[in-house]
């Protein structure tokens, strides 16, 4: 197969020579770990002191990495991406809180995406976390099998009522709706509750996805289980497929508690497992959808390879690639002229409330060998291409 990936014409077409060189500044900041450390500690003392930083980052890291502070905001992003064929998934990037109030103002947020959603061809799925929707300890005490209190138990009767309301308004408008994975300790609580949605949701179309850490070794037996129920029961199941990102935090918190890691021994393993899972799932497209979040261009190749090989359109409405907005245009934008499916996810939120996110971009992007380097020789390239 071409290497499409290597068209810096085509993953940069949209980016002005001023936006060109900001993306290059950016990646070359990250590239330094400890500048990254010290720039994440004075950007908190920043907000906490209240000085006045906003709108510095709001012209740089904010606006590089997010589509806005609100949904409309997002609009001229989304319209630009899309005529290049890239879709958006509008993602409310506040980080999880503790109270009830941003709980119910994270689902009305969501309602009103999917609103938003539905008049927009350009933006085919919404996206929220579980601990938008409650509170990160109530699902551990699920998770791990603890009895709840009364009290506990009207609280996760809110959030089933939180995420049914939110299902259902998908269902009704025909919108697909991705649920992200979160840590493991969690994680039971959400895919159960994830699973009730989609047995309830995805009995005609896939319209509820849930997500799958290839990182963990148990994903793709947990998967075969999950496909085992819904042909059973009737109904289709969705999954975004990544690697995870949590993995320094799985590692720790397993050897602190002295308990087996849930994550694979090392990268190749985590590699050949999230291969695994996608060829298992692209041999079974009559039950499973795949939503492929990955910026690994050989997981890419793998998985066009595998469509050419079994005869599958570039199109089919079952299979989508998906990246982070502010990174990997040569993957998104050369699969979108190529005539794959893709989405960006697109970030968007209050300028101090998207914060956690983004410092955590960054760390994620410091720590991924080769992620950053590849994408600095690629604006490298496209510098040299417009003889900037």
């Amino acid at each position: 197969m071409d290497q499409i990936f290597e068209n810096t014409a085509t993953a940069f077409a949209l980016k002005s020579d001023s936006e060109l060189e900001r993306a290059y500044f950016l990646f070359k900041m990250i590239s330094n770990e400890p500048l990254v450390k010290l720039g994440s500690v004075i950007t908190n003392f920043a907000f906490k002191a209240n000085l006045p930083v906003e709108s510095l980052i709001r012209a740089t890291v904010f606006d590089h990495f997010c589509g806005g502070v609100n949904e409309r905001d997002c609009l001229p992003v989304v319209d630009r991406m899309w005529e290049k064929g890239v879709c958006s998934v509008l993602d409310y990037s506040v980080e999880g809180k503790e109270e009830e109030d941003p709980f119910d103002t994270a689902t009305e947020i969501i309602l009103t995406i999917l609103d938003f959603v539905k008049e927009k061809e350009a933006i085919p799925f919404a996206v929220f976390k579980p601990t938008g929707f409650g509170r990160f300890a109530l699902y551990q005490k699920i998770s791990e099998k603890k009895t709840l209190t009364s009290d506990e138990k009207a609280e996760w009767q809110r959030v089933v009522n939180r995420f049914d309301k939110v299902c259902k308004k998908a269902h009704d408008l025909e919108v697909s709706l991705l649920i992200d994975g979160e840590e493991s300790w969690m994680q039971d609580a959400a895919d159960d509750l994830a699973e009730d949605m989609m047995r309830k949701y995805n009995k005609k179309k896939r319209i509820v996805f849930n997500t799958l850490q290839t990182y963990r070794w148990d994903r793709l037996p947990y998967l075969k289980e999950l496909k085992k129920r819904a042909e059973e029961e009737g109904f289709f199941v969705g999954m975004k497929v990544v690697r995870g990102a949590y993995m320094e935090k799985e590692n720790e918190r397993a050897k602190e508690n002295g308990y087996p890691s849930p994550i694979c021994k090392s990268k190749s393993e985590t590699d050949d497992n999230f291969n695994d899972t996608i060829a298992y799932m692209i041999d079974n497209l009559e039950t499973l959808s795949i939503f492929a979040g990955t910026h690994n261009e050989e997981s890419c190749y793998r998985l066009m390879e595998l469509m050419q090989q079994k005869g599958i359109d570039k199109n089919n409405e079952h299979i989508w690639f998906g990246q982070l907005y502010g990174m990997s245009d040569h993957i998104s934008y050369n699969l979108a002229a190529n005539g794959y499916n893709v989405a960006k996810y697109l970030p968007f939120g209050p300028v101090r409330d998207v914060m956690p996110y983004l410092i955590r971009r960054a760390d994620e992007n410091t720590s991924v060998a080769g992620q950053t380097s590849r994408e600095l020789t690629l604006l490298k390239k496209e510098r040299k291409r417009r003889k900037m």
